[in-house]
């Protein structure tokens, strides 16, 4: 199956990665995603944006970037204030998160912790939607504990003009191990009212395919990890093919953003190595160099072992659907 042009792919919010300076020098390198999402922003009962915060949403930062703010909170009035920032930013849709599994997260009650308990998470709701100053997507997982528990949680998202529900099809539990229920993924997205995206070990070209020809219904497919490890994955998705240099190019240009916006080469080396150890995976055989990369204490030397990498390793390819092919 060829890729459908009107099927769109996302850039999922992943926290210490995708923050402003890895999205504006992403979008430069690489075509393809139609909306990056900002790792998610907490709104206090203060009600004023931290300045690391502020920095990820501040329109200056993210010219020319198409991006959907996420927020965490578990209570209504720090959602409306905080959205309605972002409004006056000039930002249309924000993004509910009810998917982050983190156990310091769940256990305020916030993110995944939400769906423990439904009337909490129907009384958000409620709040939310009385006069919401933007568009109101949500981030959701299936459950804590059984992907059954979804069927219910479903109902209450039915009963609210969500702009576009992404489903993570796991569990709290379940972390981003073991299979997606693709089988539950299936029913949501038969029953939704809103627009469903879909959102979970998406690592090749192969794999959106399979979800958008197993599932035609699905209006998008985010990507957090495989893009990461690939940056090139929704380029390669949609037909084209960037050189071995562009990789070579954006990661000198991601390095020499870092070192200005850190104030030098030791506070963005971590950064990078991070960024380095989810690429690795995007490599035949690049789990070679991982012990490497953790070793690395120098700047020159990230150069030197990327280098070494870029020239000596091919991108892993497209991987087989796996669990995504039609008809499993």
């Amino acid at each position: 199956m060829c890729y459908n042009a009107g099927m769109e792919l996302y850039f999922a919010p992943m926290e210490g990665i995708t923050d402003y300076i890895y999205r504006r020098v992403h979008r430069r390198y690489f075509p393809g995603v139609d909306m990056y999402f900002t790792p998610f922003l907490s709104p206090t009962q203060n009600h004023v944006f931290p300045p690391r915060e502020l920095r990820q949403v501040d329109p200056a930062n993210n010219e020319g970037v198409p991006l959907t703010p996420q927020l965490l909170t578990k209570n209504a009035a720090d959602f409306l204030w905080a959205a309605g920032r972002l409004a006056d930013m000039g930002y249309r849709e924000v993004d509910l998160n009810v998917g982050c599994p983190s156990g310091t997260v769940t256990a305020k009650g916030k993110g995944a912790g939400l769906l423990a308990e439904p009337d909490s998470l129907r009384r958000l709701l409620d709040g939310i939607f009385r006069a919401p100053p933007t568009a109101v997507s949500v981030k959701t997982r299936l459950g804590i504990r059984d992907p059954e528990e979804f069927g219910p949680i479903l109902d209450i998202y039915n009963d609210y003009p969500i702009s576009r529900l992404i489903i993570h099809p796991r569990t709290k539990g379940e972390m981003y191990a073991g299979p997606v229920h693709l089988d539950v993924y299936g029913a949501a997205l038969a029953a939704s009212r809103a627009p469903v995206c879909y959102n979970g070990d998406i690592r090749s070209p192969a794999h959106i395919r399979a979800i958008f020809e197993r599932f035609p219904a699905t209006a998008a497919v985010m990507i957090g990890r495989g893009l990461a490890a690939d940056p090139a994955l929704a380029a390669r998705a949609k037909g084209q093919s960037p050189p071995r240099e562009t990789l070579r190019a954006f990661h000198r240009e991601l390095g020499e953003a870092y070192c200005a916006a850190f104030g030098g080469p030791a506070s963005a080396l971590h950064r990078m190595k991070a960024i380095w150890a989810l690429m690795l995976t995007g490599f035949a055989g690049g789990e070679r160099y991982a012990k490497a990369l953790g070793k690395t204490r120098r700047w020159e030397d990230l150069l030197s072992l990327t280098d070494r990498l870029l020239d000596s390793l091919e991108p892993a390819g497209e991987e087989g659907p796996g669990q995504f092919e039609t008809g499993h």
